[in-house]
């Protein structure tokens, strides 16, 4: 007798680190008892990994439990991640939600809904961090034109608007030689370029007694892989080492994406950042230095408790003043159980928004120029595996994304080009070289 199977849809909300993590779970689900369609479409069985990164998250977190309980109001709906770390009583009082497990236990999901009878009402959840020194090795592979690889996880940091600890724990990584193979494994499936990704991918090493620049000098000997990004790294992190190896080694791709939060030291120090705004200016000028092209990214917090309208107007005048290529601006948004959120001087919603955009204005002329900078150089792009409005879009190895007229040869290619003009959307336009 053939049994049915099931229709499992899988959604991932937050960073590349959970599709990572959301793409090896999907693997653990057997195909002789699971169809994997997309989340747009009836499934029996609908896998939600959450974010809790900000309250906006959590809120869409929530948004999707409900939607997909309204698409298949017979679906077991099993909800995993920070989110779920975090608050799983929140989560399990929505009507509907059957399964909730922690940022360890959701690799085991697929285990639970193979041994047990479906339940409503959420009788089951686990969010056990007791074991939170365990590594869950993750990699995605097959939904997308690059893989993300993680290759470390948690945050030994605290910083006191942080609940990522929390969530994930203390940092941990695997040992080098497993990541090797996981490099091998997603170059004989045809990618050519891998995102590393971990909470603190800097740290990696802490608990192997390696570093990061080591990983990244086994990583480079990998035959396949062309193109290694590197996601995020705290500038404090970032040694000249790394630096230098991206300058020579043209498989670590110019990118660098540096969280800030603050170009105010007072409020480095609330935030309990380990650099002052020093370390970060120096460590993008090293990074023009050797790399006068290379694309550098930041992350800045506006509205934190106490910043003063002098503080951001700081903050301001310190990113006007330094070579960077485009700002991530995210308003403070204040975390239960964070030191942050018993701290004096909270900032007004229309204030927050008011420095939000103003920063956001400052990402878009640093990024105008930024490709006015570019113009008429030569670069390598990665074609995507998709065609929109006619066109084929991909980055260059300095994350500036390009557009030509769809060829579906191109299609999950690296090809030289030559960078010409901007077009009206803020990509740019390309002649092929090869």
């Amino acid at each position: 007798m053939i049994t049915k199977k099931k229709k499992v849809a899988f959604h991932t909300l937050g960073c590349k680190l959970n599709f990572a993590e959301t793409s090896t779970i999907s693997r653990s689900f057997p195909e002789e008892q699971f169809e994997k369609v997309p989340t747009g479409k009836k499934a029996d069985v609908y896998i939600i990994n959450t974010c809790s990164v900000t309250d906006v998250a959590d809120r869409k977190c929530r948004q999707a439990i409900k939607k997909f309980i309204n698409q298949s109001p017979d679906a077991f709906i099993a909800v995993v991640g920070c989110y779920a770390q975090l608050k799983p009583q929140e989560i399990l009082s929505i009507p509907g939600v059957d399964l909730v497990l922690g940022t360890n236990e959701k690799f085991d999901v697929a285990g639970y809904l193979t041994s047990l009878e479906k339940k409503k009402k959420g009788e089951i959840h686990s969010c056990d961090l007791s074991s939170s020194q365990i590594f869950n090795p993750s990699y995605s592979i097959g939904d997308r034109t690059r893989s993300f690889l993680k290759v470390q996880d948690g945050c030994d940091y605290g910083c006191s608007y942080c609940t990522i600890p929390m969530a994930r724990g203390a940092s941990k990584n695997p040992d080098i030689k497993t990541l090797i193979n996981e490099a091998a494994g997603i170059a004989a499936g045809g990618v050519r370029e891998i995102v590393l990704t971990g909470v603190n991918t800097g740290d990696f090493g802490k608990s192997t007694g390696d570093t990061f620049y080591t990983l990244l000098n086994e990583l480079v000997k990998v035959n396949g892989i062309k193109r290694y990004r590197i996601s995020s790294i705290e500038p404090n992190l970032l040694t000249d080492e790394i630096i230098d190896l991206a300058a020579i080694n043209t498989k670590i791709l110019s990118h660098f994406h540096l969280p800030l939060q603050s170009g105010s030291n007072r409020i480095l120090r609330l935030m309990r950042r380990r650099y002052k705004r020093e370390v970060f200016a120096d460590r993008v000028n090293r990074i023009r230095e050797a790399l006068p092209l290379a694309g550098i990214g930041a992350d800045v917090i506006v509205g934190f408790p106490g910043e003063t309208e002098a503080e951001f107007q700081e903050t301001l005048s310190f990113l006007e003043g330094i070579p960077l290529s485009y700002l991530h601006v995210f308003t403070y948004s204040e975390r239960p159980g964070t030191l942050a959120a018993e701290m004096p001087g909270k900032i007004n919603h229309i204030e927050k928004e008011f420095r939000s955009k103003k920063l956001i204005a400052l990402s878009g002329s640093k990024h105008l120029e930024f490709l006015k900078l570019n113009s008429g150089h030569n670069d390598s792009v990665l074609f995507e595996k998709t065609k929109s409005s006619g066109m084929i879009a991909g980055y260059t190895g300095n994350y500036i994304r390009v557009e030509y007229p769809w060829q579906r040869n191109l299609s999950g290619q690296i090809k030289k080009v030559l960078l010409k003009d901007i077009s009206y959307d803020g990509r740019m336009n390309i002649d092929l070289l090869d």
